[in-house]
């Protein structure tokens, strides 16, 4: 976990460097021979099960390397994603077909039969297919074990996904646990949701939610404002629903790649949710800018192009060097000059930043337990735990302490996080309100947020935060509250004293 950043700090995880034993050269004497997608594929879950590499990072290493067709690097990808999503319904469909807990199977084997799994229950790849090559690579990775391998896939193959689905729900010990069975999900992780969406009134949407998390979310696009992009020369451009600036397109990637930075993959509630915080009010001639925890550089880029239309200055701050440095990457292709510091988030010199007298507007995307992107990054339900939530609002409410304090007098603060996590949310939220009570002030971020999209959002609740989600929304979980620093000369418009 990285201290004052917003997102995860680990180098090894962000190049995923292992390389695995799939691509050795196949037993003497024998013929097999295994897809360049499925080898990738499982070099990939070795790496993220070994080194804990990150499977959105590594993955398009490994495809660029490989130069697959364009139906391949797909199908490598599906069976990527696919098996990392639904890891936990399938280790249960393994224990059941192999008579033996998963922690008894060999790891690199385990690997093997889960992808196996996925293409059985999960995709339209031939039986005989999957078996075959499955039983092939496992003999490239444990010879010994190739023969169990062949006979638990073939024992999966007996019996149609439904009757898994059932088999696998069987002997749960209540409803949460029967979903997160049967969806894939940790039960910690279904209760959290559950609290989540009923603090809207809407518990009745979590299977919907759960569903979402496992199905491959769309590439979407940012098209950076003011930079001369014109949306009608990118081949299938269509903007998306809700943010301003977004859209999708017949090949994003390459869109993204041959825009010399101007255009980014970016979601959806992402562009929300930096753009809630540059337009929630007029901007002042001079305005001072801060991204707190910047890496690895999305929403840096956003508020770049942002600052430039309306003469703003921006300071983008993140702990991490390497991260920093992917900072420095996203604002290329904006000109405007992003003073990127390394430094931790809690520890603001303001003087050393350019703003002796505070920020006008701060971005505090703080890190979280990623719940909210499950989509993106379906290993991060499998590693973290319940108690990764305690270290991380504790972190959470030092950098929103940090964060506050930094703000000029009327100045502007967005807390975001890509969770749903209550204790993340409305927890860090208002332990903060209460230490800062009569000295900040929450805005009516749903008007805000509201008037920025393109059509109107489904939001209940208060008005005073917002919550995106996958399901309603088709972007990443990410929740939204904007705070406002009284100024000091004014009349407080909360009745508790300030407390730090």
């Amino acid at each position: 976990m990285s201290r004052g950043t917003g997102g995860e700090g680990r180098d090894r995880r962000e190049s995923g460097a292992r390389s695995g034993n799939a691509s050795r050269e196949p037993q003497a004497g024998g013929a097999d021979r295994v897809s360049d997608a499925r080898l990738i594929a499982f070099e990939v879950l070795e790496a993220v099960r070994s080194d804990e590499a990150y499977a959105n990072l590594l993955l398009p290493v490994r495809l660029g390397r490989a130069r697959l067709s364009r139906s391949d690097a797909a199908f490598a990808t599906e069976l990527t994603y696919g098996t990392l999503r639904m890891q936990g319904f399938y280790d249960r469909v393994i224990e059941i077909a192999a008579g033996r807990a998963t922690t008894a199977i060999d790891a690199a084997i385990l690997d093997v039969l889960r992808l196996g799994v996925h293409q059985l229950l999960a995709t339209r790849v031939p039986t005989h297919a999957a078996v075959y090559e499955q039983v092939a690579l496992a003999r490239r990775v444990a010879p010994k074990a190739a023969g169990f391998a062949n006979a638990v896939l073939r024992t999966v193959s007996r019996t149609s996904p439904e009757a898994w689905r059932v088999l696998v729900a069987d002997g749960a010990r209540n409803v949460d646990d029967r979903l997160a069975r049967v969806t894939s999900h940790p039960t910690w992780i279904v209760r959290a949701f559950r609290t989540a969406l009923a603090r809207e009134g809407r518990a009745d949407e979590l299977e919907a939610l759960l569903d979402a998390d496992n199905a491959a979310p769309r590439v979407n696009l940012a098209v950076l404002p003011g930079l001369g992009v014109d949306e009608a020369e990118i081949p299938g451009f269509a903007p998306d629903r809700f943010s301003p600036v977004g859209g999708v397109a017949d090949d994003p990637i390459a869109t993204a790649e041959a825009s010399d930075g101007r255009v980014r993959v970016q979601d959806e509630g992402s562009q929300l949710a930096a753009l809630a915080l540059s337009r929630a009010v007029p901007v002042h001639d001079g305005e001072q800018w801060l991204d707190l925890c910047a890496g690895p550089g999305g929403k840096t880029a956003l508020l770049a192009a942002e600052a430039l239309t309306v003469g703003a200055r921006l300071v983008a701050n993140e702990m991490v060097p390497a991260r920093a440095d992917l900072v420095r990457a996203a604002v290329a292709g904006v000109p405007v000059d992003v003073d990127v510091r390394v430094a931790d988030g809690r520890e603001l010199d303001l003087a050393a930043l350019g703003a002796p007298g505070g920020f006008d507007r701060i971005l505090l995307d703080a890190p979280c337990t990623g719940l909210g992107a499950l989509r993106r990054r379906p290993e991060a339900r499998w590693r973290k735990m319940p108690s990764d939530v305690a270290e991380l609002t504790k972190l959470q409410g030092e950098l929103l302490d940090a964060a506050v304090g930094a703000l000029a007098p009327g100045g502007i603060l967005a807390y975001i996080t890509c969770s749903p996590h209550t204790a993340e949310t409305q927890g860090t939220l208002g332990a903060g309100l209460e230490r800062w009570a009569g000295r900040v002030e929450q805005l009516d971020t749903r008007a805000v947020v509201q008037e920025v999209s393109r059509h109107p959002l489904d939001l209940p609740g208060d008005g005073q935060t917002v919550q995106l989600w996958p399901h309603r929304h088709g972007t990443d979980a990410m929740f939204i509250a904007l705070l406002r620093k009284l100024d000091p000369l004014s009349p407080p418009t909360a009745t508790a004293d300030p407390a730090r």
